[in-house]
C-alpha cells in the first residue's frame, strides 16, 4: 500500500485548515428528514470530479465499493448481457484501451480496495481487532439524536441552547461510557479542550500530527464514518444557507468525531493512515459499469428510433381533454393508459409543482412546508382551511380539527411518558388489538386525499408577511407555467393539472413515494393553487397582452394521482359549471378505465396476477393500506432516461415507467429560455433521483437505509437499522429489490433532448454545475435529430451514436 503513516512532523503547505474542512464537508450529501424525505444525489458534493474518480474516492473513504458486487457483473458476462464489444467500447470511452487484454474475462470475486483511508480508530481496529470506530459512532449517534430531537423524546437534552460542539462537550465531560469501554481519561481529556470547535481541532491535530497535505482526506474519512448524521447536519446547514444564514454545525460534528480519534491517540498512540494521492485511472469496477450501461443504452436508442424523430406536436383538432402530469416515471404509465383510453386526449409532462413554488401552512399550523423542488425556495405562502358553506361553519370545523390534534398529542404523551407507558401497555394492550385488527383486516372507506381548500387572499396575514398571490403574481406565474409546459394554444374545454402522491401505512419513508418536485409531499396543493390561478378571470384577462388567449369555456381542474392505487381524484368539482358537467362525467369515466389499465400493468411486478385476481383494485388498495407491507409500490425504481421532446415522438412507444417525460417544442422556444429551465432544474432533479437509486441499489449498506423490518425512527429525523449505529440514508433495500432480484439496475441517467447540439452547448457554457454533470460523466446527454441521434462527449463535441 502506497501510504503515509503519520509518524512525521507536520508539513507546511498553502492549504489552510479552513479550506480542508470546507473541502471535506462539501463531499457530504444532505439528508432530508422523514417528514419531507426527497431523493438526494449521494455524490452531490463531488460533481467537479469525474464519475469514476469520485466513486474511487468514496471507496477509499467509505471502505466499501460504491458499485454493484463483482458477482453481478460476472452473471451479466455469462448470460451475454455484457459482451466483449461492450467492454471494448467501455475501455475506449474511459481512455484505457491498453488494459483491454486483461479486461476480456470474468471480473474477480470482489473489487479490490487499494489505499484505504484509515482514521486512528480504524488503524487501531485493523491492528488489534478492536471496535473503537463502532464505539465512536454509537456515542456520536446517541448525542446527535438527543441534540437534534424534534419532540419525539420526552426527555430533552439540557444543553440544546448551546452549539452542537459545546453541547456535546458538556455531556461528554460527564459521560463515563467511553472510559467504561476502555478509553482511560476520556472525560478529563475532553474537559481540557477549548469550548470553540475550531480551536479544539487545532489542538487535537497538533497532538496527532496530521500534515496539512493529508487533512482533507483524513477529515473526509472521519465524516464518512458517521455519514448519516453528517448528512442530516449538512441538510440543516444547507437550509440555513438558502436563507442567507451561516451554520458551522457540520464542522463542529467533524470536531466531535476528531475528539474520539484524539483521545484514542492519547491513550494508545494510534496514527491515521492516509493514502498518497496517485494519478486517477479508471478502476476495474468503473470499466465494467461503463460496459453495463453501454448495453442498456443500446436498448434505449433502439426504442427511440422505433418512433418518429422528425415529428413535432401536430396542430390538430381541439383535444377532448388536456392532462398535465408530473415528469415522474410513474406518470408515463398513466399518460400512456389515458391516451389509449381516449385517442383525442392530450397529455403533457411538466414538473409536478406546476411552476408554483409555494409554502403551504396546514390548518391551525404556524409553520408551513415547501412544495417545490429542493433546488428552489418558496416564493409565496398559502394558508390551508377547511371548505365550508359559511365562515362560522368553517371556523367551527377548524376548532374541531385543533381539538382532535390536541387530544392526539396528549394521548401520545401519555403513552410514551416514563411513568405511564408501562401501565398503558398493561391496561390497554388487549383493547389495542381491536383497532389494530380493524386497521389490518378491514379496508378504509376511501383512499382519496383529504378535502381541503387553499385560500389565495392576503387580508388574513400581518402586513408585509407574504401570503397568497397578488394579482400581478398570478399573471406572472400563470404565464410562466403555461409557456414552460408548452400549453399556449388549442386549449381543451377541460384541462387537468394532476399532481401525485403515494399511499402506504407504517412507512417512515412514505414521503419518498410522494412528489420530489413538491419537496417530498403530494402534489395536490400545487395542482389546486395552479388551477385556481388559471381560472381566475382577472388573471386570464391580462394574458392576451402576452400572447396567450385562454377560451372562455376552458376550465382548469386540480387533481391527484394516487400512485399506490392508481386512482385519480379531481378536486373542487362543485365549482364546475353545469355547462361542463357532461365533460366532467366523461373525463371521470376515462380516468377510471385508464386506472384499470395501469393497475393491470403494475400488478404483475407486485406479485398480483391480473388474469386470476377478481379484484385488482382491491388487491392494490390492500397493499397500500397494509401496515406490514414492505413494498406497497416500486416508486421510481427503474428510472433510466429523461426525455424532453414533443409527446408525439414517444406517444406510441412503451417505456415501461422508466422515463421522465418532459414536453418540449424547440420551435416555440426561440430564446432557449424553456430549454435552459429544463436542463437546469427538472433534469438536475431527475439526475439526483437517478443517482440516489443508483447508490441504494449498487450498495445499500453504504448508500441506502437497509432492511425496513429493522427500522427504528429517531426524533422524526431518520431511522436506525436496529437499536443503534448511524442514521441511515437513502432508500430501503425493499425499495430496490424484490427478495430475489434487483428491481432497479444502477445506471446513470440517459438524457434525450429534441434540440440542436449548438443550443445545448450554449446553455452548458452558461451553467458550470450543469456542464459538470455532462463533462464528468454523471449523465449521458443526447440530441434527438430528425435522422440520427448524437451523443455529447465529455471533452466536448457530438458524435453519432452507433448501435
Amino acid at each position: 500500500m502506497n501510504s503515509l503513516i503519520l509518524d512525521e512532523p507536520p508539513q507546511a503547505t498553502d492549504t489552510s485548515l479552513q479550506e480542508c474542512v470546507e473541502a471535506a464537508c462539501e463531499k457530504i450529501p444532505p439528508l432530508w428528514p422523514l417528514t419531507h424525505f426527497v431523493a438526494v444525489n449521494p455524490f452531490v458534493g463531488m460533481a467537479d470530479l469525474d464519475f469514476g474518480e469520485a466513486l474511487d474516492v468514496i471507496h477509499r473513504a467509505g471502505h466499501q465499493s460504491p458499485f454493484l458486487p463483482a458477482s453481478n457483473f460476472a452473471s451479466a458476462w455469462h448470460d451475454q448481457s455484457i459482451t466483449k464489444e461492450d467492454l471494448r467500447l467501455a475501455c475506449k470511452n474511459l481512455d484505457c484501451e491498453n488494459r483491454l487484454p486483461t479486461i476480456l474475462q470474468p471480473p474477480p470475486e470482489q473489487w479490490p480496495l487499494d489505499n484505504a483511508l484509515l482514521s486512528v480508530a480504524d488503524a487501531l481496529d485493523v491492528k488489534n481487532g478492536t471496535r473503537w470506530n463502532g464505539l465512536a459512532l454509537e456515542e456520536i449517534s446517541k448525542w446527535c439524536a438527543a441534540y437534534h430531537d424534534q419532540g419525539q423524546s420526552l426527555w430533552q437534552m439540557p444543553w440544546k441552547s448551546l452549539s452542537l460542539f459545546r453541547a456535546w462537550k458538556r455531556g461528554a465531560e460527564l459521560d463515563r461510557t467511553p472510559e467504561v469501554s476502555g478509553i482511560p481519561g476520556f472525560r478529563s481529556h475532553i474537559k481540557s479542550l477549548p469550548d470553540e470547535a475550531r480551536r479544539a481541532m487545532e489542538t487535537m491535530l497538533k497532538d496527532i500530527g496530521i500534515p496539512d497535505s493529508a487533512r482533507e482526506d483524513y477529515f473526509h474519512r472521519l465524516l464518512m464514518s458517521v455519514k448519516g448524521w453528517a448528512g442530516y447536519v449538512q441538510y440543516l446547514v444547507r437550509e440555513k444557507k438558502l436563507r442567507g444564514k451561516s451554520d458551522e454545525s457540520l464542522e463542529q460534528l467533524l470536531a466531535i468525531r476528531l475528539a474520539y480519534d484524539w483521545t484514542l491517540h492519547k491513550a494508545f498512540g494510534g496514527k491515521p493512515v492516509i493514502s498518497a494521492k496517485t494519478k486517477p485511472s479508471a478502476s476495474l469496477a468503473a470499466i465494467w459499469q461503463e460496459a453495463l450501461e453501454i448495453s442498456h443504452r443500446r436498448v434505449w436508442i433502439q426504442r427511440l428510433q422505433s418512433g418518429d424523430l422528425s415529428t413535432s406536436n401536430p396542430a390538430g383538432d381541439r383535444p377532448s381533454v388536456q392532462a398535465v402530469f408530473c415528469i415522474d416515471v410513474r406518470s408515463e404509465v398513466m399518460r400512456r393508459a389515458l391516451e389509449l383510453t381516449d385517442a383525442k386526449a392530450e397529455t403533457i409532462g411538466f414538473a409536478g409543482f406546476f411552476g408554483f413554488p409555494i409554502e403551504v401552512v396546514p390548518i391551525n399550523g404556524s409553520h408551513g412546508s415547501a412544495r417545490c423542488p429542493v433546488l428552489l425556495t418558496p416564493s409565496h405562502r398559502i394558508h390551508e382551511h377547511l371548505h365550508a358553506g359559511d365562515p362560522s361553519a368553517a371556523r367551527s370545523a377548524e376548532v374541531q380539527v385543533a381539538h382532535r390534534e390536541e387530544e392526539a398529542g396528549n394521548w401520545k404523551r401519555f403513552k410514551t411518558a416514563s411513568i405511564t407507558s408501562f401501565s398503558f401497555v398493561e391496561s390497554l394492550g388487549l383493547a389495542s388489538v381491536v383497532p389494530l385488527l380493524r386497521k389490518n383486516l378491514v379496508m378504509p372507506p376511501s383512499s382519496a386525499a383529504p378535502q381541503t381548500s387553499l385560500p389565495l387572499a392576503q387580508e388574513c396575514c400581518p402586513k408585509n408577511e407574504p401570503n397568497g398571490l397578488s394579482p400581478e403574481d398570478r399573471v406572472t406565474m400563470a404565464l410562466g407555467a403555461l409557456r414552460n409546459m408548452g400549453l399556449t394554444k388549442n386549449f381543451a374545454r377541460l384541462i387537468l393539472l394532476c399532481g401525485h402522491g403515494g399511499q402506504s401505512a407504517n412507512n417512515p419513508f412514505a414521503s419518498s413515494l410522494d412528489c420530489g418536485a413538491c419537496g417530498g409531499h403530494a402534489g395536490d396543493a400545487n395542482a389546486r393553487v395552479a388551477a385556481a390561478v388559471l381560472n381566475d378571470p382577472a388573471a386570464r384577462r391580462s394574458l392576451p397582452a402576452h400572447g396567450v388567449i385562454i377560451p372562455d369555456d376552458t376550465i382548469f381542474l386540480g387533481a391527484l394521482h394516487n400512485t399506490g392505487t392508481d386512482e385519480i381524484t379531481i378536486f373542487d368539482q362543485e365549482s364546475v359549471p353545469s355547462t361542463h358537467q357532461e365533460d366532467l362525467k366523461t373525463l371521470q369515466d376515462t380516468l377510471s378505465r385508464a386506472g384499470d389499465l395501469v393497475r393491470a400493468e403494475r400488478a404483475i411486478g407486485l406479485g398480483v396476477d391480473p388474469m386470476s385476481c377478481p379484484n385488482v383494485f382491491g388487491a392494490m388498495e390492500k397493499r397500500s393500506c397494509d401496515w406490514a407491507e414492505v413494498r406497497p409500490e416500486w416508486g421510481l425504481a427503474g428510472n433510466h432516461a429523461f426525455i424532453a421532446a414533443p409527446r408525439s415522438m414517444t406517444k406510441n412507444i412503451k417505456l415501461d415507467g422508466q422515463a421522465f417525460l418532459h414536453n418540449y417544442d424547440a420551435e416555440e422556444d426561440n430564446d432557449l429560455s424553456v430549454l435552459e429551465l429544463i436542463l437546469c432544474a427538472p433534469m438536475v432533479v431527475a439526475s439526483w433521483i437517478n443517482l440516489q437509486y443508483f447508490g441504494s441499489a449498487s450498495n445499500n449498506d453504504l448508500f441506502g437505509s437497509g432492511n425496513k423490518l429493522l427500522h427504528n425512527v429517531v426524533g422524526k429525523m431518520g431511522v436506525l437499522e436496529g437499536n443503534g449505529g448511524d442514521l441511515r440514508s437513502g432508500l430501503p433495500w425493499q425499495s430496490v429489490h424484490d427478495g430475489a432480484n434487483l428491481r432497479h439496475t444502477p445506471l446513470r441517467l440517459n438524457v434525450f433532448v429534441k434540440a440542436s447540439p449548438e443550443a445545448m452547448d450554449s446553455i452548458l457554457e452558461k451553467h458550470e454545475s450543469v456542464a459538470n454533470l455532462v463533462n464528468h460523466r454523471w449523465i449521458h446527454l443526447f440530441a434527438l435529430g430528425s435522422d440520427k441521434i448524437l451523443q455529447r462527449q465529455p471533452q466536448g463535441g457530438w458524435n453519432p451514436f452507433s448501435l
